[in-house]
């Protein structure tokens, strides 16, 4: 009876100090991704400005991330009014089927499956980047040179990150839209104009602008945890990957637990 008791309270103490360490390491993370976006934020309007650093971003972040996102986006409109088609039509409503495409597109799958495809391509990028100038020592040379690694690193990939993400959002709709019309059209007998019409009938401009808003606080989460877990890598080469991973996990995360948050509160105004 003893030794069961004993091992229970070992098991206890286990499970507590499991919790103890990810709590703590949870509050860490807050603390330092907070002090991350003060300082960027305190040295984003003080010269010098990196221009040519933000160009080179918006190419790596927006451009070259649009053929991933032009899929994601095809494929989902494809999907969602083949599935939506056909289990509506069990009750006659593939009528409605253009609105609901719509209304999911716009509020929800495509500010969120951008995001995710961003933060896996891009996310990963920034701290892998970053993680292996820290690892070379590069950070220190920079900061050897009297320029902050803020202005130089993290802030040209933060504002490429808010002006990219919204815009690919944008076209990642539209291209949505344009897959669930032609599955309504070939599978479902429905013409693209009386498509086009119900998806105007269905959408508002709040709509549109709270899909896109929730994108701005995607986008920066994205960059913000990439450079921070870049910045903070040690442990040479292994220590990129795991920073890489963590940058990953970690971004995706935010995006789907917030993304509740910030549709209630859309939803709420």
């Amino acid at each position: 009876m003893m030794e069961i008791i004993a091992e229970a309270k070992s098991n206890l103490e286990k499970i507590i100090g499991w919790v103890g360490s990810r709590s703590r390491l949870f509050m860490l993370f807050l603390g330092g991704t907070g002090r991350l976006i003060e300082s960027t934020i305190r040295q984003i309007l003080t010269p010098p400005f990196y221009i040519s650093a933000l160009v080179r971003q918006i190419l790596e972040i927006g451009v070259r991330s649009f053929p991933l996102v032009a899929i994601t986006a095809l494929s989902t409109g494809l999907v969602m009014s083949l599935q939506f088609g056909y289990g509506l039509r069990k009750f006659g409503g593939e009528l409605y089927v253009p609105k609901v495409v719509a209304l999911s597109l716009v509020r929800e799958l495509g500010p969120v499956f951008t995001s995710l495809m961003v933060a896996a391509r891009v996310g990963a990028g920034i701290a892998a980047e970053i993680g292996s100038m820290k690892v070379s020592e590069q950070i220190d040379a920079i900061r050897a040179l009297g320029t902050s690694p803020i202005k130089k690193l993290v802030i040209p990939r933060v504002v490429a990150m808010l002006i990219s993400l919204p815009l690919m959002t944008a076209f990642a709709i539209f291209i949505g839209l344009i897959g669930g019309m032609i599955i309504c059209n070939t599978e479902l007998n429905l013409s693209a104009h009386f498509y086009y019409t119900k998806v105007i009938e269905a959408l508002a401009m709040k709509d549109y602008l709270g899909g896109l808003a929730k994108t701005l606080f995607f986008g920066l989460a994205i960059a913000i945890i990439g450079c921070y877990e870049g910045l903070r890598t040690v442990g040479g080469t292994q220590g990129v990957g795991i920073s890489t991973t963590r940058s990953v996990v970690l971004s995706s995360i935010t995006i789907v637990i917030s993304d509740f948050f910030l549709s209630k509160l859309i939803l709420a105004l």
